[in-house]
Order: C-alpha cells, then structure tokens, then sequence
C-alpha cells in the first residue's frame, strides 16, 4: 500500500518531537540518500510517516512522487517560533483572563450566603446547602486545606470530592486529610487517595477516634452539629479556629502515613469484619469499636453476628477469645 502524499499535518506529536518508530523511518531515508518513493511505503509506516510528515521532518514531493527529508535544524527554527509565538498569546490570554471575568467575579462576590465574618459561628442545615457551602469555601480557598475524615465516606462523595481536590492542588494549594484505618478497607476511598497524593496531598491513618472537621486558610472551619451530620457549623472565630488547629496538629502527629499506590495496587487491606474482630480481641466493646471505626453499632453488631457465625462462637467474650487464638472445646 502507497502512502498518501497529503498526510494529515496535524498528527505529529505534541512539542514537534517524533516516537521512537518514528525516528528509525526518519534515520532509515537518511540512510537511503534522504528519499523515500511513495511506491515503497509500506502499511507498517503509515503512523511513522503522518508523524514526520506532520512535524516537517519529511516534505511530499508529487512531482518525483517522494518524500524528501528536511533537515531537523530548520525544523526546530520553525516549531521553536511557533511555540514561542502560542506562549505569548497564552501570556497574553492569562493576563486579559481576570478583566474578562471581573462581572462575574463581582456577581459570585456577590452572592448571598451566610456570614462568617461575625466572629461567631453560623449553622447550616441540610446535606445539599452543607455541600454548597464547602465547595463554595474550597473554590475560594488559596492556601491550605485540613480536614480529618472519620469513618466511612460514600463512593458518590468521593467521586465528587476527587474532583474539586484535583483543582485544589493545582492551583496550588496544600491539602492534608487525616483517616480512620476504615478508610483502608474501602476501595472508593483508596483511588481518591491514591489519586490525590499524586497531586501533592498529604493523607495519614489514625487508628483512634476523632472528629470530624474542616479548615480553610485557617480562617474558617466547619464542624459537624448534631450526630447525623445533617447540621454544620461554620466557624470563624480566631481562638475557636486556633484551638481546632492545634487539634488537628496534634491528631496528624500521631497519625501513620500510608503507601496508597501500594495499598490500591493491593487491595484492601482488611475488610471490616475483620477489623471489627481484631477489635474484639483486644477487649473493646461493641460501642467502643463502633466508636473507634466511626461506624453504627447497628453495622457493628452485623459484623459481629457474621463473625459469630464464622467462629462458631455463642457469646462476645467467646468470639474476644477465638479472635485472639483460643480454641473452642
């Protein structure tokens, strides 16, 4: 098959820099006196010759139905320029980008929202106005994020959280989480951590109860006000946030760090079941690893009921003992 004189100019690599499969066709010509006849390309060549060809490393000649090659120099000239040229107009673009926004900025400035300038601390009710407002204070967050992220968080969330993470840490911003050994045994949990370390977010495991809490620039944080998380308060106060910081501090200096590329790689570490039994054995209560793994004692107490039945067990202190190597009778 002959390859068509009227290769598509735009399929070249990015930056003008041909694949490997590329330069060997460029440096076979070469070696073949810098021509290459159409009638002799082959199907195999075609990607190799739409890159070269794309990039200008080889020039269709119809009239001697041939390709001919063009020394690499003027070809760098050219993309060197080309690229020079994209990036003032990119500068350029940037620098006219905030002026082109100022009314809608003034408008989301704007906005009605409730006030954390008070000093005090505001209360939000209802998940979906409690998103809202997080995701409004991570858009204009410019510094620093800490949260601590006890027990179990839904798929759908993380799904969303990953997102607006990502743009977080590439704007610039340092993003630290702390989680319960939970969140080890959740795939979905896994991939975002996996997922936003690689961006630069710092995340460590906590195997002791904590609460839930969110800070932004150190100038406002969200705690959660009543036990199902349907109410926040949104606090503002320097002394309130300082003495949450210093929590924070103190919890994320206690934390273990944790390979999460590995941990994806891996799998779960250990599922909850199991992790409820090594619980179990070193004498917890069912409130207590409830408590401990931010989970229900209504979970818990499923848990233990299949645990139960897996070991054979009568009683909780029965299934405490053969959890920590005992043997029935």
């Amino acid at each position: 098959m002959t390859a068509d004189p009227a290769a598509d100019p735009g399929t070249g690599p990015a930056g003008g820099e041909p694949d490997e499969a590329a330069r060997q066709l460029y440096l076979a010509i070469l070696a073949d006196g810098g021509r290459l006849p159409f009638a002799d390309a082959v199907e195999a060549e075609q990607g190799a010759l739409r890159q070269l060809v794309g990039i200008g490393l080889l020039m269709p000649n119809p009239m001697d139905s041939c390709y001919t090659a063009v020394s690499p120099r003027s070809v760098s000239d050219r993309l060197g320029a080309e690229l020079r040229s994209e990036a003032t107009r990119l500068l350029v673009r940037a620098e006219n980008l905030p002026g082109a926004l100022d009314s809608l900025t003034r408008a989301y400035d704007g906005m009605r929202r409730p006030s954390e300038s008070s000093g005090g601390a505001v209360h939000i009710e209802g998940h979906v106005h409690i998103r809202q407002r997080i995701s409004q204070l991570v858009s204009d967050c410019r510094e620093e994020v800490l949260t601590a992220q006890p027990g179990h968080r839904p798929p759908d969330a993380l799904q969303i959280a990953v997102l607006q993470d990502v743009q977080l840490l590439q704007r610039g911003c340092s993003l630290r989480t702390i989680y319960q050994p939970i969140a080890v045994s959740e795939p979905a949990a896994l991939a975002y951590a996996d997922e936003v370390t690689r961006h630069g977010s710092l995340i460590r495991v906590l195997d002791e109860p904590f609460q839930r809490i969110m800070v932004f620039d150190r100038t406002v944080a969200v705690i959660s006000a009543n036990e199902d998380h349907s109410t926040a308060a949104f606090i503002s106060d320097p002394a309130a946030i300082a003495f949450l910081v210093g929590a924070f501090e103190r919890d994320w200096a206690r934390a273990d760090t944790t390979d999460w590329a590995a941990a994806l790689a891996h799998g779960p570490a250990h599922n909850a079941p199991d992790r409820v039994g090594r619980l179990l054995a070193r004498g917890l209560t069912q409130r207590a690893v409830a408590n401990r793994l931010g989970l229900s004692e209504r979970t818990v107490a499923g848990h233990i009921s299949r645990l139960r039945d897996r070991h054979g067990a009568q009683t909780l202190f029965q299934l405490g003992w053969l959890m920590r190597g005992g043997r029935g009778e």
